[in-house]
């Protein structure tokens, strides 16, 4: 008995040729249709706010779409990844992903590891020290740590939060007799207004995201954390200097979720190696206070992330 009719064979064939097509077009929608949504892990107003304004008006001018910031803070920047990370690897979704968010692969507050993200650069890195409001009683370095060691956990620091990589610097230091206590602050304008209302005596943070408080005098460096001195502040020790070799610069990089298609991981990416040349960008990392060599790209992303994540392994406490 016949199962089939010529007709009946055509017209299956002609059916799996139309879901063929359909499949193909799927397979290669053009991409981005839609806007991407840019998750700042922090409240606005600081560094990887800025970045992400900066750094989205920037791709939305190449990419032709739109990069609306989503701020989402809390739990060092934790809970913004957990956004990122329950949504699809579609490419319509990217994190700043920073320094002290990474701390918490450490410390033990991330409910995520490495491998569940993509980078797509480092885009800006920059050193981090102590600061203090103007008129503050501690004129130099050697008047926090004359007082830490004379009234030991009285000393308050703004931080931006448990094992971050602020709270590892606060535990080496007390770790060399200089205890203080730090206090987190998801949001960063509390984090700087702490200092200025008496809340906090000092403030760890970039130069950089705070640059209009120094330029107006509000506040004033006391001790940087790196190798040498920073240029604009030549008369500020560095912690070398202070016989403390901790540095943990801060970096801010850009990630999607693992799994997205690797064509639209690149397309980003190099939209983002773009951007960063141009005069606009550059200016921005002037006006940051960053390193000029500031940008990685994705193809060193990852392997400077895990550097970075060793090295906070080698100064987090010991469980």
């Amino acid at each position: 008995m016949q199962l089939t009719t010529p007709k009946l064979f055509r017209e299956v064939l002609f059916f799996l040729a139309a879901l063929f097509a359909v499949t193909g077009a799927i397979g290669q929608e053009k991409y981005p249709q839609r806007p991407i949504e840019f998750i700042v892990p922090w409240g606005p107003g600081g560094g990887a706010d800025q970045l992400a304004r900066k750094l989205g008006k920037l791709l939305e001018a190449d990419l032709k779409t739109s990069f609306p910031v989503i701020n989402v803070p809390g739990a060092t920047g934790n809970t913004g990844m957990t956004k990122l990370l329950s949504g699809q690897a579609d490419g319509y979704s990217m994190a700043i992903l920073i320094g002290d968010t990474a701390a918490t692969l450490v410390a033990g507050g991330a409910r995520w590891k490495l491998a569940d993200v993509t980078p797509l650069a480092i885009a800006i890195r920059q050193p981090s020290g102590l600061f203090v409001k103007a008129d503050s009683r501690f004129k130099t370095w050697n008047d926090v740590v004359a007082e830490a060691k004379a009234k030991p956990g009285t000393l308050k620091v703004a931080i931006l939060g448990f094992g971050s990589a602020d709270d590892i610097t606060m535990n080496f230091l007390a770790g060399k007799g200089i205890k203080v206590i730090g206090v987190p602050f998801a949001s960063p304008g509390e984090r700087y207004s702490s200092i200025l209302g008496g809340h906090a005596d000092l403030l760890f943070e970039q130069a950089g995201d705070i640059h209009s408080f120094l330029t107006s005098k509000q506040m004033r460096p006391l001790i940087v954390f790196g190798e040498e001195r920073m240029e604009e502040f030549p008369d500020v020790v560095s912690s070398k200097e202070a016989g403390l070799e901790i540095y943990l610069p801060q970096f801010r990089s850009l990630v999607m979720k693992a799994g997205t298609d690797p064509q639209r991981v690149k397309l980003v990416a190099d939209a983002i190696a773009r951007a960063v040349k141009s005069p606009e960008y550059a200016a921005f990392l002037k006006e940051s206070l960053a390193r000029k060599d500031s940008f990685l790209p994705a193809s060193e992303a990852q392997t400077f992330i895990a550097g970075e994540v060793d090295t906070m392994l080698k100064f987090s406490p010991k469980k």
